[in-house]
């Protein structure tokens, strides 16, 4: 059941992070100007070394005891085209995909660089906006990661 209370203290919770270093039960990442160890939430797909790397931006949550979560990643992509609503990306992961534009994703010309991801109700793949460092800079979609996680009772999973 959705819990709008619920659902915005998760919002206001979640930051944003960039990747440094990945293994399989934990990643480092720097997030707001801090080098911070965060464990991948029990719903993050597996193998994570293999799906997680050095330069992904992630969303992550702090619990009150200071364990830091992931609980989304975004690919960094380059634009090949922009046309007609689809936009065309390069991701290495992935190769080209096309994606549904986010209202964040504002055409940068072709080899701009934006956000990619995957698993979000509404498209197979969305495009968000330019990729961006810090980190906190990203204008990338929390509140869809959140909504996921809200309606889907996954935030009591998370420790």
């Amino acid at each position: 059941m959705h819990d709008p209370t619920r659902h915005d203290q998760a919002v206001r919770r979640l930051h944003c992070g960039v990747v440094l270093r990945v293994r399989e039960d934990a990643c480092e990442v720097l997030s707001g100007q801090r080098l911070r160890s965060a464990q991948y939430a029990p719903m993050f797909p597996s193998p994570r070394a293999e799906r997680v790397s050095p330069g992904h931006l992630v969303a992550m949550v702090t619990a009150p005891s200071g364990i830091e979560t992931v609980l989304w990643r975004w690919y960094d992509a380059v634009v090949l085209s922009d046309e007609g609503g689809v936009v065309r990306l390069w991701e290495p992961a992935h190769g080209e995909v096309s994606a549904q534009p986010r209202p964040a994703y504002l055409p940068g010309g072709l080899g701009a660089r934006a956000y990619l991801s995957a698993g979000l109700p509404g498209a197979e793949w969305w495009v968000a906006g330019p990729a961006a460092a810090p980190a906190q800079d990203a204008d990338v979609e929390l509140e869809a990661v959140a909504s996921l996680y809200t309606e889907h009772g996954l935030w009591d999973d998370i420790p």
